[in-house]
């Protein structure tokens, strides 16, 4: 029976998937975004959030089967609406053995995996072939860019999203909308090029800027100071992707947000 590191579980959230869902966030994530608001959901180990109201402890440690009991007594709620429960993080393929063994115990829900791709591919078919529903970043195209802004290139993330394609789970794309980074035309272009026809491609979601994105650093001993101007317009032009006939929604018009 294996063990994993949890930072939150969530019950009863809409936007992560259809119907009405648990989700389960997971400790650690391979990428260093520059505009990350989960930074507790970084390192893969349990550490301890400061403020006035005093410390919280973040990161507990479940085995499989422990959760899967917590989950499985929602499942009569969450199945009524074709809701289930989400897997997501930092990056849950990090723990991918885990994740794979709680969903093996889960009854019939519907099962989501928010994941950014970045994980080995044999991580990403063992738990994508589980799944009912993948939601799978794609931040920036240029390789050049992604190393600047995430800390890794994304050779890997594509390979994955191919490998998406082939094991014909639905997929939503989904594209953080970060001022002068990932909202230029240019990088919604080429996303656009790259995701249209592809099989399981359910429609692209546009994310809005968190501009509380900082806010938890200082909690953690660290520093937020984002290489881009968090003031910055963004752009939300739909244009690049309605030109390809490639269903495109903004957070707040979809059920993602």
């Amino acid at each position: 029976m294996l063990a994993g590191i949890v930072f939150d579980i969530r019950e009863f959230t809409v936007h992560d998937g259809p119907g009405l869902r648990t989700t389960v966030f997971m400790k650690g994530c391979p990428l260093r975004c520059a505009w990350c608001h989960n930074p507790e959901a970084l390192s893969p180990c349990p550490e301890t959030m400061r403020s006035a109201n005093g410390d919280r402890l973040v990161g507990k440690t479940y085995t499989s089967e422990s959760l899967a009991v917590i989950l499985n007594r929602q499942s009569s709620i969450l199945c009524r609406g074709g809701g289930g429960v989400t897997f997501s993080g930092g990056e849950p393929l990090l723990q991918s053995d885990f994740v794979s063994e709680v969903i093996d115990q889960l009854g019939e829900m519907h099962v989501t995996l928010d994941t950014s791709g970045q994980a080995p591919m044999r991580q990403f078919q063992l738990v994508g072939e589980k799944c009912d529903l993948v939601y799978f970043d794609l931040k920036l195209i240029s390789p050049e860019m992604h190393l600047r802004f995430t800390g890794v290139d994304n050779s890997l993330i594509h390979k994955n999203l191919e490998t998406l394609s082939e094991i014909g789970v639905p997929f939503v794309i989904r594209i953080p909308l970060i001022p002068g980074v990932t909202d230029s035309e240019e990088n919604l272009q080429a996303t656009a090029d790259f995701v249209v026809g592809r099989k399981g491609l359910l429609r692209v979601d546009l994310l809005p800027y968190n501009r509380a994105a900082g806010g938890k650093y200082s909690l953690l001993g660290r520093n937020f100071s984002p290489p881009y101007d968090e003031n910055r317009r963004l752009n939300t032009d739909l244009a690049a992707f309605e030109r390809l006939h490639i269903p495109v929604h903004l957070a707040g018009t979809a059920n993602r947000q």
